[in-house]
């Protein structure tokens, strides 16, 4: 608006208020004749609707990208013979705006640098608790203790409160030094104590240290009768947002004092089921989910009004059918409903709704739920990742990033996270971003990740620097992953290299990520100009593929990779009516990724 009023002496758009102008925006068309009256040069009115676009998308990105371009405009229009007021006139409005985006760009650089380098005052990080008791069976009573104080924290929004995930690996009875724990989280305080249960008494001891000096800003010791637990934890948690000055609306201070369940011996199986890692052995996750699925629905026997038991048996319904077992996803809806017939207003039933729909393709249902949820969680990591995920099913990748990016922050050490951000700074081409990504977390790690060399030799392989890649690929043991991605990788490397021996024996090993597993042989045989090779087994390929998935279960999915065998059969034709059967089922609409 300031480059078009210094061109033109007007606005593009008019208005009293800011809604008005917005108004304005949407429903004419950019003035252009304003910009050609004065002979604005075409590079820069080409810059000004660019900027000025409704749909954010289409504008630049960044202050950084922004300059990038003013420049590029610039250089066009002084490049050009000046007999023209506009251009001198353009030459000159150009050069003060991008003075102005230099030090635009610059105060972001240093506010993001100053981000990561202090954390917020008010910042905090709940460490797992002692277990004192004798009965090593009441560490779960322990950890459910900091869970809940945890929880009870992060729902207040002045607070910034690390998740779960990214706490749990500072285990109690370890030393534990507060100020790297404290830099590593992003945090300026950590809570830190102990729990100790005899019989049907309880010691809670608990105290605020801030990470940045190790000076204990409080420490309170409470005893009490079990059965008092969840007001122990609910006035620790209050003393703590007390200790940090932060604010809590009514509705937090009553969310904070709530009690989750009034049957101890459900609360006990609930804080067991979620003191269960499925991932901590990827081989037996199975059985670890089937575990806390168990536990879960013996909660929910004994106390049918226990909300939070029913959300995490949804979740974990949800995990079980993105195991390839579809027939959980009903099964989570069903204890999502359960939940949402007990607390409609509850951040995490709507969390848990967002989730489901998520699963279930309806991405404009979650955006729903999950509009709903962060209302109330203002903290909670896990919102913020199935936020992501569904922007970026509805074609929202500005808006995907950020949420990834509050997630990471929120959970720093949250794999999943951090993996699928990855995912996004790939889809979107930002390579360097994801490379930085992948290199920040192993300044953190002693000696080789294989994870981290897999991450950099894909990056390499996408910018198209496959010997770059290989040597990455060199550091990573020949048996490494067990869904062996790294195969199709190290397949796909020896491809754009020209080693076609290499590819042919790393074609058994190759993930299969859309087609049949002798695509990969196809490739190989078309790469070495074998056609008629290539043709019959592409031809094999694509009737495999048939009968897998038979007559009855085409869906979306089914067509989207019968198009691309088609179209490597050379059967255009039916490639294009493949795909456009695929986009029938599932409209762009609905799910643009």
């Amino acid at each position: 608006m300031t480059l078009w009023y210094t061109l033109t002496g007007e606005v593009p758009y008019t208005g009293k208020t800011i809604e008005e102008i917005r108004s304005c925006q949407t429903r004419i068309a950019l003035p252009v004749k304003q910009l050609t009256a004065r002979k604005v040069p075409t590079p820069v009115r080409r810059l000004l609707r660019r900027t000025l676009a409704t749909d954010p998308s289409d504008r630049p990105q960044s202050a950084r990208v922004l300059l990038a371009e003013l420049e590029l405009c610039r250089g066009a229009t002084e490049a050009a013979p000046r007999r023209r007021r506009g251009l001198q006139s353009a030459a000159l409005a150009l050069g003060l705006f991008g003075i102005g985006t230099v030090i635009l760009a610059n105060y972001l650089g240093r506010r993001e640098d100053a981000a990561v380098a202090l954390p917020l005052e008010k910042s905090i990080a709940v460490l797992p608790f002692e277990n004192l008791s004798t009965d090593q069976a009441n560490a779960f009573f322990a950890g459910g203790v900091q869970d809940e104080i945890l929880s009870n924290l992060a729902r207040i929004a002045d607070l910034k409160v690390i998740s779960r995930t990214s706490v749990m690996q500072y285990k109690s009875g370890d030393t534990r030094n507060l100020r790297e724990i404290g830099r590593a989280l992003g945090v300026a305080h950590v809570v830190e104590g102990s729990v100790q249960r005899v019989s049907n008494r309880v010691r809670v001891n608990a105290q605020l240290v801030d990470a940045r000096t190790d000076a204990h800003l409080w420490a309170e010791t409470y005893d009490g009768d079990l059965a008092d637990v969840f007001s122990i934890q609910s006035e620790i948690a209050q003393k703590i947002a007390a200790q940090l000055r932060a604010r809590l609306s009514p509705n937090e201070k009553s969310a904070i004092t709530e009690r989750p369940t009034r049957d101890l011996k459900a609360y006990q199986l609930y804080t067991e089921a979620n003191a269960i890692d499925v991932w901590d052995d990827w081989r037996g996750a199975e059985k670890s989910m089937a575990r806390k699925v168990e536990l879960l629905e013996q909660a929910t026997e004994r106390d049918p009004t226990f909300v939070l038991a029913w959300c995490a048996l949804a979740k974990t319904q949800c995990d079980l059918a993105d195991n390839l077992e579809p027939a959980h996803l009903e099964l989570a809806k069903k204890a999502a409903d359960a939940a949402l017939r007990l607390r409609p207003d509850l951040g995490e039933v709507h969390r848990e709704l967002a989730r489901y729909y998520y699963y279930a393709d309806d991405f404009g249902q979650a955006y729903e739920e999950l509009t709903v949820a962060l209302r109330t969680l203002p903290n909670d990591s896990e919102t913020f990742r199935i936020a992501a995920e569904t922007d970026r099913h509805r074609n929202r990748w500005d808006e995907a990033l950020a949420n990834f990016q509050k997630a990471s922050e929120l959970d720093p050490d949250n794999g999943e996270v951090r993996y699928h951000l990855g995912g996004l700074y790939k889809d979107m081409r930002r390579y360097d971003e994801w490379e930085r990504l992948i290199r920040k977390e192993t300044a953190n790690h002693t000696g080789p990740d294989p994870w981290f060399e897999m991450a950099l030799a894909e990056i390499k392989l996408d910018k198209g620097d496959p010997v770059a890649a290989q040597a990455l690929l060199a550091k990573v043991p020949k048996d490494f992953s067990p869904t062996n991605e790294i195969g199709f990788i190290r397949f796909t490397t020896a491809l754009y290299l020209r080693d076609y021996d290499a590819a042919s024996r790393l074609r058994a090993v190759a993930h299969p990520r859309l087609p049949p597993e002798n695509w990969f042989e196809g490739l190989v045989a078309r790469f070495r100009g074998d056609e008629a090779k290539a043709h019959a087994v592409f031809t094999d390929a694509r009737e495999k593929f048939d009968a897998v998935w038979g007559d009855g279960n085409r869906n979306h999915r089914y067509f989207v990779q019968i198009a691309a065998l088609d179209a490597t059969l050379g059967r255009k034709k039916e490639a294009i009516e493949d795909a456009r059967r695929a986009v029938d089922l599932m409209p762009i609409a609905k799910d643009p990724a």
